[in-house]
């Protein structure tokens, strides 16, 4: 590994070779001091366009008119003047983040953001706006841990050669009511897209449509694929294995992933959207409080030695759904379970820890993750059903308040 690349391991949220990044912005969240020797490294390596200085979304905005571009010709002085700006500003904002009002971005400049980012590494256009539309919609409904904050592992599997972004999913045996498929290992957001719009398509024949797949990756947001079914009339489930992160219950090594189930139901002008992970909560949230330097709550995670721990740099596995076992936490441990089976064990995908980690230690290898994607025709059953539907939440959301 050259200097230059231990440099933006350490200094850049996004750990790919950013000099194959061309016209891109590339946020950095860690400024230090940069050495003469790195700055004439940078020069050799100059594909990098635009360094923004972005701490979480706080400061996200187009800046290229702001900062020198960076190229061969670039004298080493206008690099480090442009470097030290960077630094001053990233600084100012740092200390200002916390009291300031947020700054936004506008949904379309973060979609082009990530599109960009996607197509530097050889991703179709309409694979890219896939992706990136399911990136956007999971930070517009105020999953951040689904959103932006993801685009770095995606980019890093690109950049391995462990995600091949221009793969097109294959069926491989169906029936009117079913199908299964191979994603050949393709962006989540184009194989998950794929197998719903199929499952849609089946329910529309045969009432029900089933569909699992193997050769996925990270699919994003779960709640994206039922959202596309409830848009149809449907009822859509969908559920994913994932990289090991959970402790079985009474056990401090990972042995299941967050394994999140989504079912949406529509009902007229309302619906009913359950999106949820069966541990205790999604990594990206112990993520988010990692770069806060908060605390999490009890029972997210535990520690190395399998105590519970609220300290995130602690947290070595995540906890079931529920926490401790004295909190029904084995209830998350059975949930987890039935999800690796009706994704990973029946796909004939990766499961439990046959699938490999998620980070820089096992990009190198293809997830093979299972998922399922089902539609469900409701008008094959009570024709009353969006009716009770209706009164059914009506009756949720009227229930009385505890004011304890």
């Amino acid at each position: 590994m050259t200097l230059f690349d231990r440099f933006l391991q350490k200094q850049f949220d996004f750990k790919f070779a950013v000099k194959k990044v061309k016209k891109i912005s590339i946020k950095m969240s860690v400024l230090v001091k940069t050495t003469t020797s790195i700055i004439k490294e940078i020069k050799n390596n100059a594909k990098i366009v635009n360094i923004c200085g972005i701490k979480y979304l706080c400061n996200y905005k187009h800046i290229s008119s702001n900062y020198c571009l960076i190229s061969k010709e670039t004298s080493l002085s206008k690099i480090l003047i442009s470097f030290q700006n960077v630094i001053q500003n990233q600084r100012r904002n740092m200390s200002m983040c916390e009291s300031q009002k947020q700054e936004l971005v506008s949904v379309n400049e973060s979609r082009r953001f990530m599109i960009d980012c996607f197509k530097a590494f050889g991703v179709p256009q309409i694979h890219a706006e896939q992706q990136a539309d399911l990136l956007v919609a999971a930070d517009y409904r105020g999953h951040f841990s689904h959103g932006l904050n993801r685009l770095e592992y995606y980019l890093n599997d690109l950049s391995k050669k462990s995600t091949d972004g221009a793969a097109v999913p294959k069926i491989l045996k169906e029936t009117p009511a079913t199908a299964w498929v191979d994603g050949c290992n393709g962006l989540g957001a184009v194989i998950g897209n794929f197998c719903m719009d199929l499952a849609i398509k089946k329910s529309k024949t045969a009432g029900v449509g089933w569909v699992c797949v193997k050769n996925s990756n990270h699919y994003g947001m779960a709640g994206w694929y039922p959202m596309k079914a409830m848009k149809e009339g449907f009822v859509g489930i969908s559920m994913t294995n994932t990289s090991p992160l959970m402790a079985p219950t009474r056990a401090k090594e990972a042995a299941l992933g967050t394994n999140p189930i989504a079912v949406g139901v529509p009902a007229g002008d309302d619906h009913f959207l359950l999106d949820m992970a069966t541990t205790a909560v999604a990594l990206g949230k112990i993520e988010i409080q990692r770069r806060k330097g908060e605390d999490i709550p009890e029972g997210w995670a535990q520690n190395v030695e399998g105590a519970s721990t609220t300290d995130p740099e602690q947290a070595c596995c995540l906890m079931p759904l529920g926490g401790a076992e004295g909190n029904s936490g084995y209830k998350g441990y059975g949930l987890a379970s039935v999800v690796d089976i009706l994704t990973g064990v029946m796909a004939g995908a990766n499961y439990s820890t046959k699938i490999r980690k998620w980070n820089a230690l096992g990009c190198n290898e293809q997830a093979d993750l299972g998922q399922m994607f089902v539609a469900i025709n409701p008008n094959c059953f009570d024709p009353d059903f969006e009716t009770n539907m209706c009164d059914l939440n009506s009756r949720l959301r009227n229930s009385k308040p505890n004011l304890f």
